[in-house]
């Protein structure tokens, strides 16, 4: 824990670098799936959109996601911030971004096997669930109202 106090700005730069990205591929996943229920199933822009979605989730959003979580909980560690409630607010909007993580990981898979189950219109919408969910966070984090 020592080294960590010790690189405490080196871990807090590298954990916002890692939200950065995350959030960034959370905003944009919803939105390609907008666009690929408007293609043609095996059509050429199909298969571009099911490459485009694998990608973004795997070399953004899954390694941010992991970043984000280790340098995180590095700093809530050392810090010894579990018994702050605004700590605990922002531990539990991190999870329920997680949890959005993985339903956006499992509706590729069924656009993968073009099998998608949703509309544009729901696409649209749950776009909106990372904007709210890391507002929550970013006030938490800046104003520890608790």
């Amino acid at each position: 824990m020592d080294f960590i106090r010790e690189n405490y700005d080196w871990f807090r730069a590298l954990h916002i670098i890692a939200v950065i990205s995350w959030m960034a591929g959370m905003f944009y996943m919803p939105r390609l799936f907008v666009y690929h229920t408007k293609v043609q199933v095996g059509s050429e822009a199909s298969e571009m959109f099911k490459e485009m979605e694998r990608k973004l989730l795997r070399i953004i959003i899954n390694p941010a996601m992991i970043l984000t979580w280790i340098f995180g909980l590095s700093m809530a560690f050392s810090n010894d911030l579990w018994g702050d409630v605004w700590f605990q607010g922002k531990f539990f909007c991190v999870f329920l971004m997680s949890g959005f993580h993985g339903y956006l990981a499992r509706w590729r898979r069924y656009f993968f096997n073009d099998n998608n189950l949703h509309t544009e219109k729901f696409y649209r919408m749950i776009n909106e669930i990372p904007t709210i969910l890391m507002i929550i966070i970013v006030f938490l984090v800046i104003l520890k109202p608790f």
